[in-house]
């Protein structure tokens, strides 16, 4: 399964840099690097990055991430998963814009139904 991580650019470019981050900041503050199913994607989009332009949307394989993936409840009780280790490039399987489009982010074709 696929999980996803939206970074800012710069955050996107640090990580190929130096390959790992320890997040963006709410990760650091958090002690984990916040992570969102296809399903939750737009919502965080829409909830945390409302009129962000320059956002880019990770895909990471939830299975390879192994024990430091943790799924734990948060907006509206549903389960999120939530990394324990810094990222690495390496756990990055695609990388793709998520351009802002008359208000609302664009995730790519197909998006949802090529994730599950």
């Amino acid at each position: 399964m696929l999980i996803y991580k939206i970074f800012r650019t710069d955050e996107w470019q640090m990580l190929r840099d130096n390959g790992e981050t320890a997040g963006a900041p709410i990760d650091l503050a958090d002690g984990y690097i916040h992570f969102s199913t296809a399903t939750q994607a737009a919502e965080t989009a829409a909830k945390h990055f409302a009129g962000v332009d320059g956002l880019f949307l990770i895909a990471v394989d939830a299975d390879a991430a192994g024990d430091a993936l943790k799924w734990e409840r948060s907006r509206g009780d549903a389960l999120f998963p939530h990394l324990y280790r810094k990222m690495s490039l390496a756990d990055v399987i695609w990388a793709q814009p998520l351009p802002l489009q008359d208000g609302r982010h664009q995730f790519p074709a197909g998006f949802e139904k090529a994730s599950q």
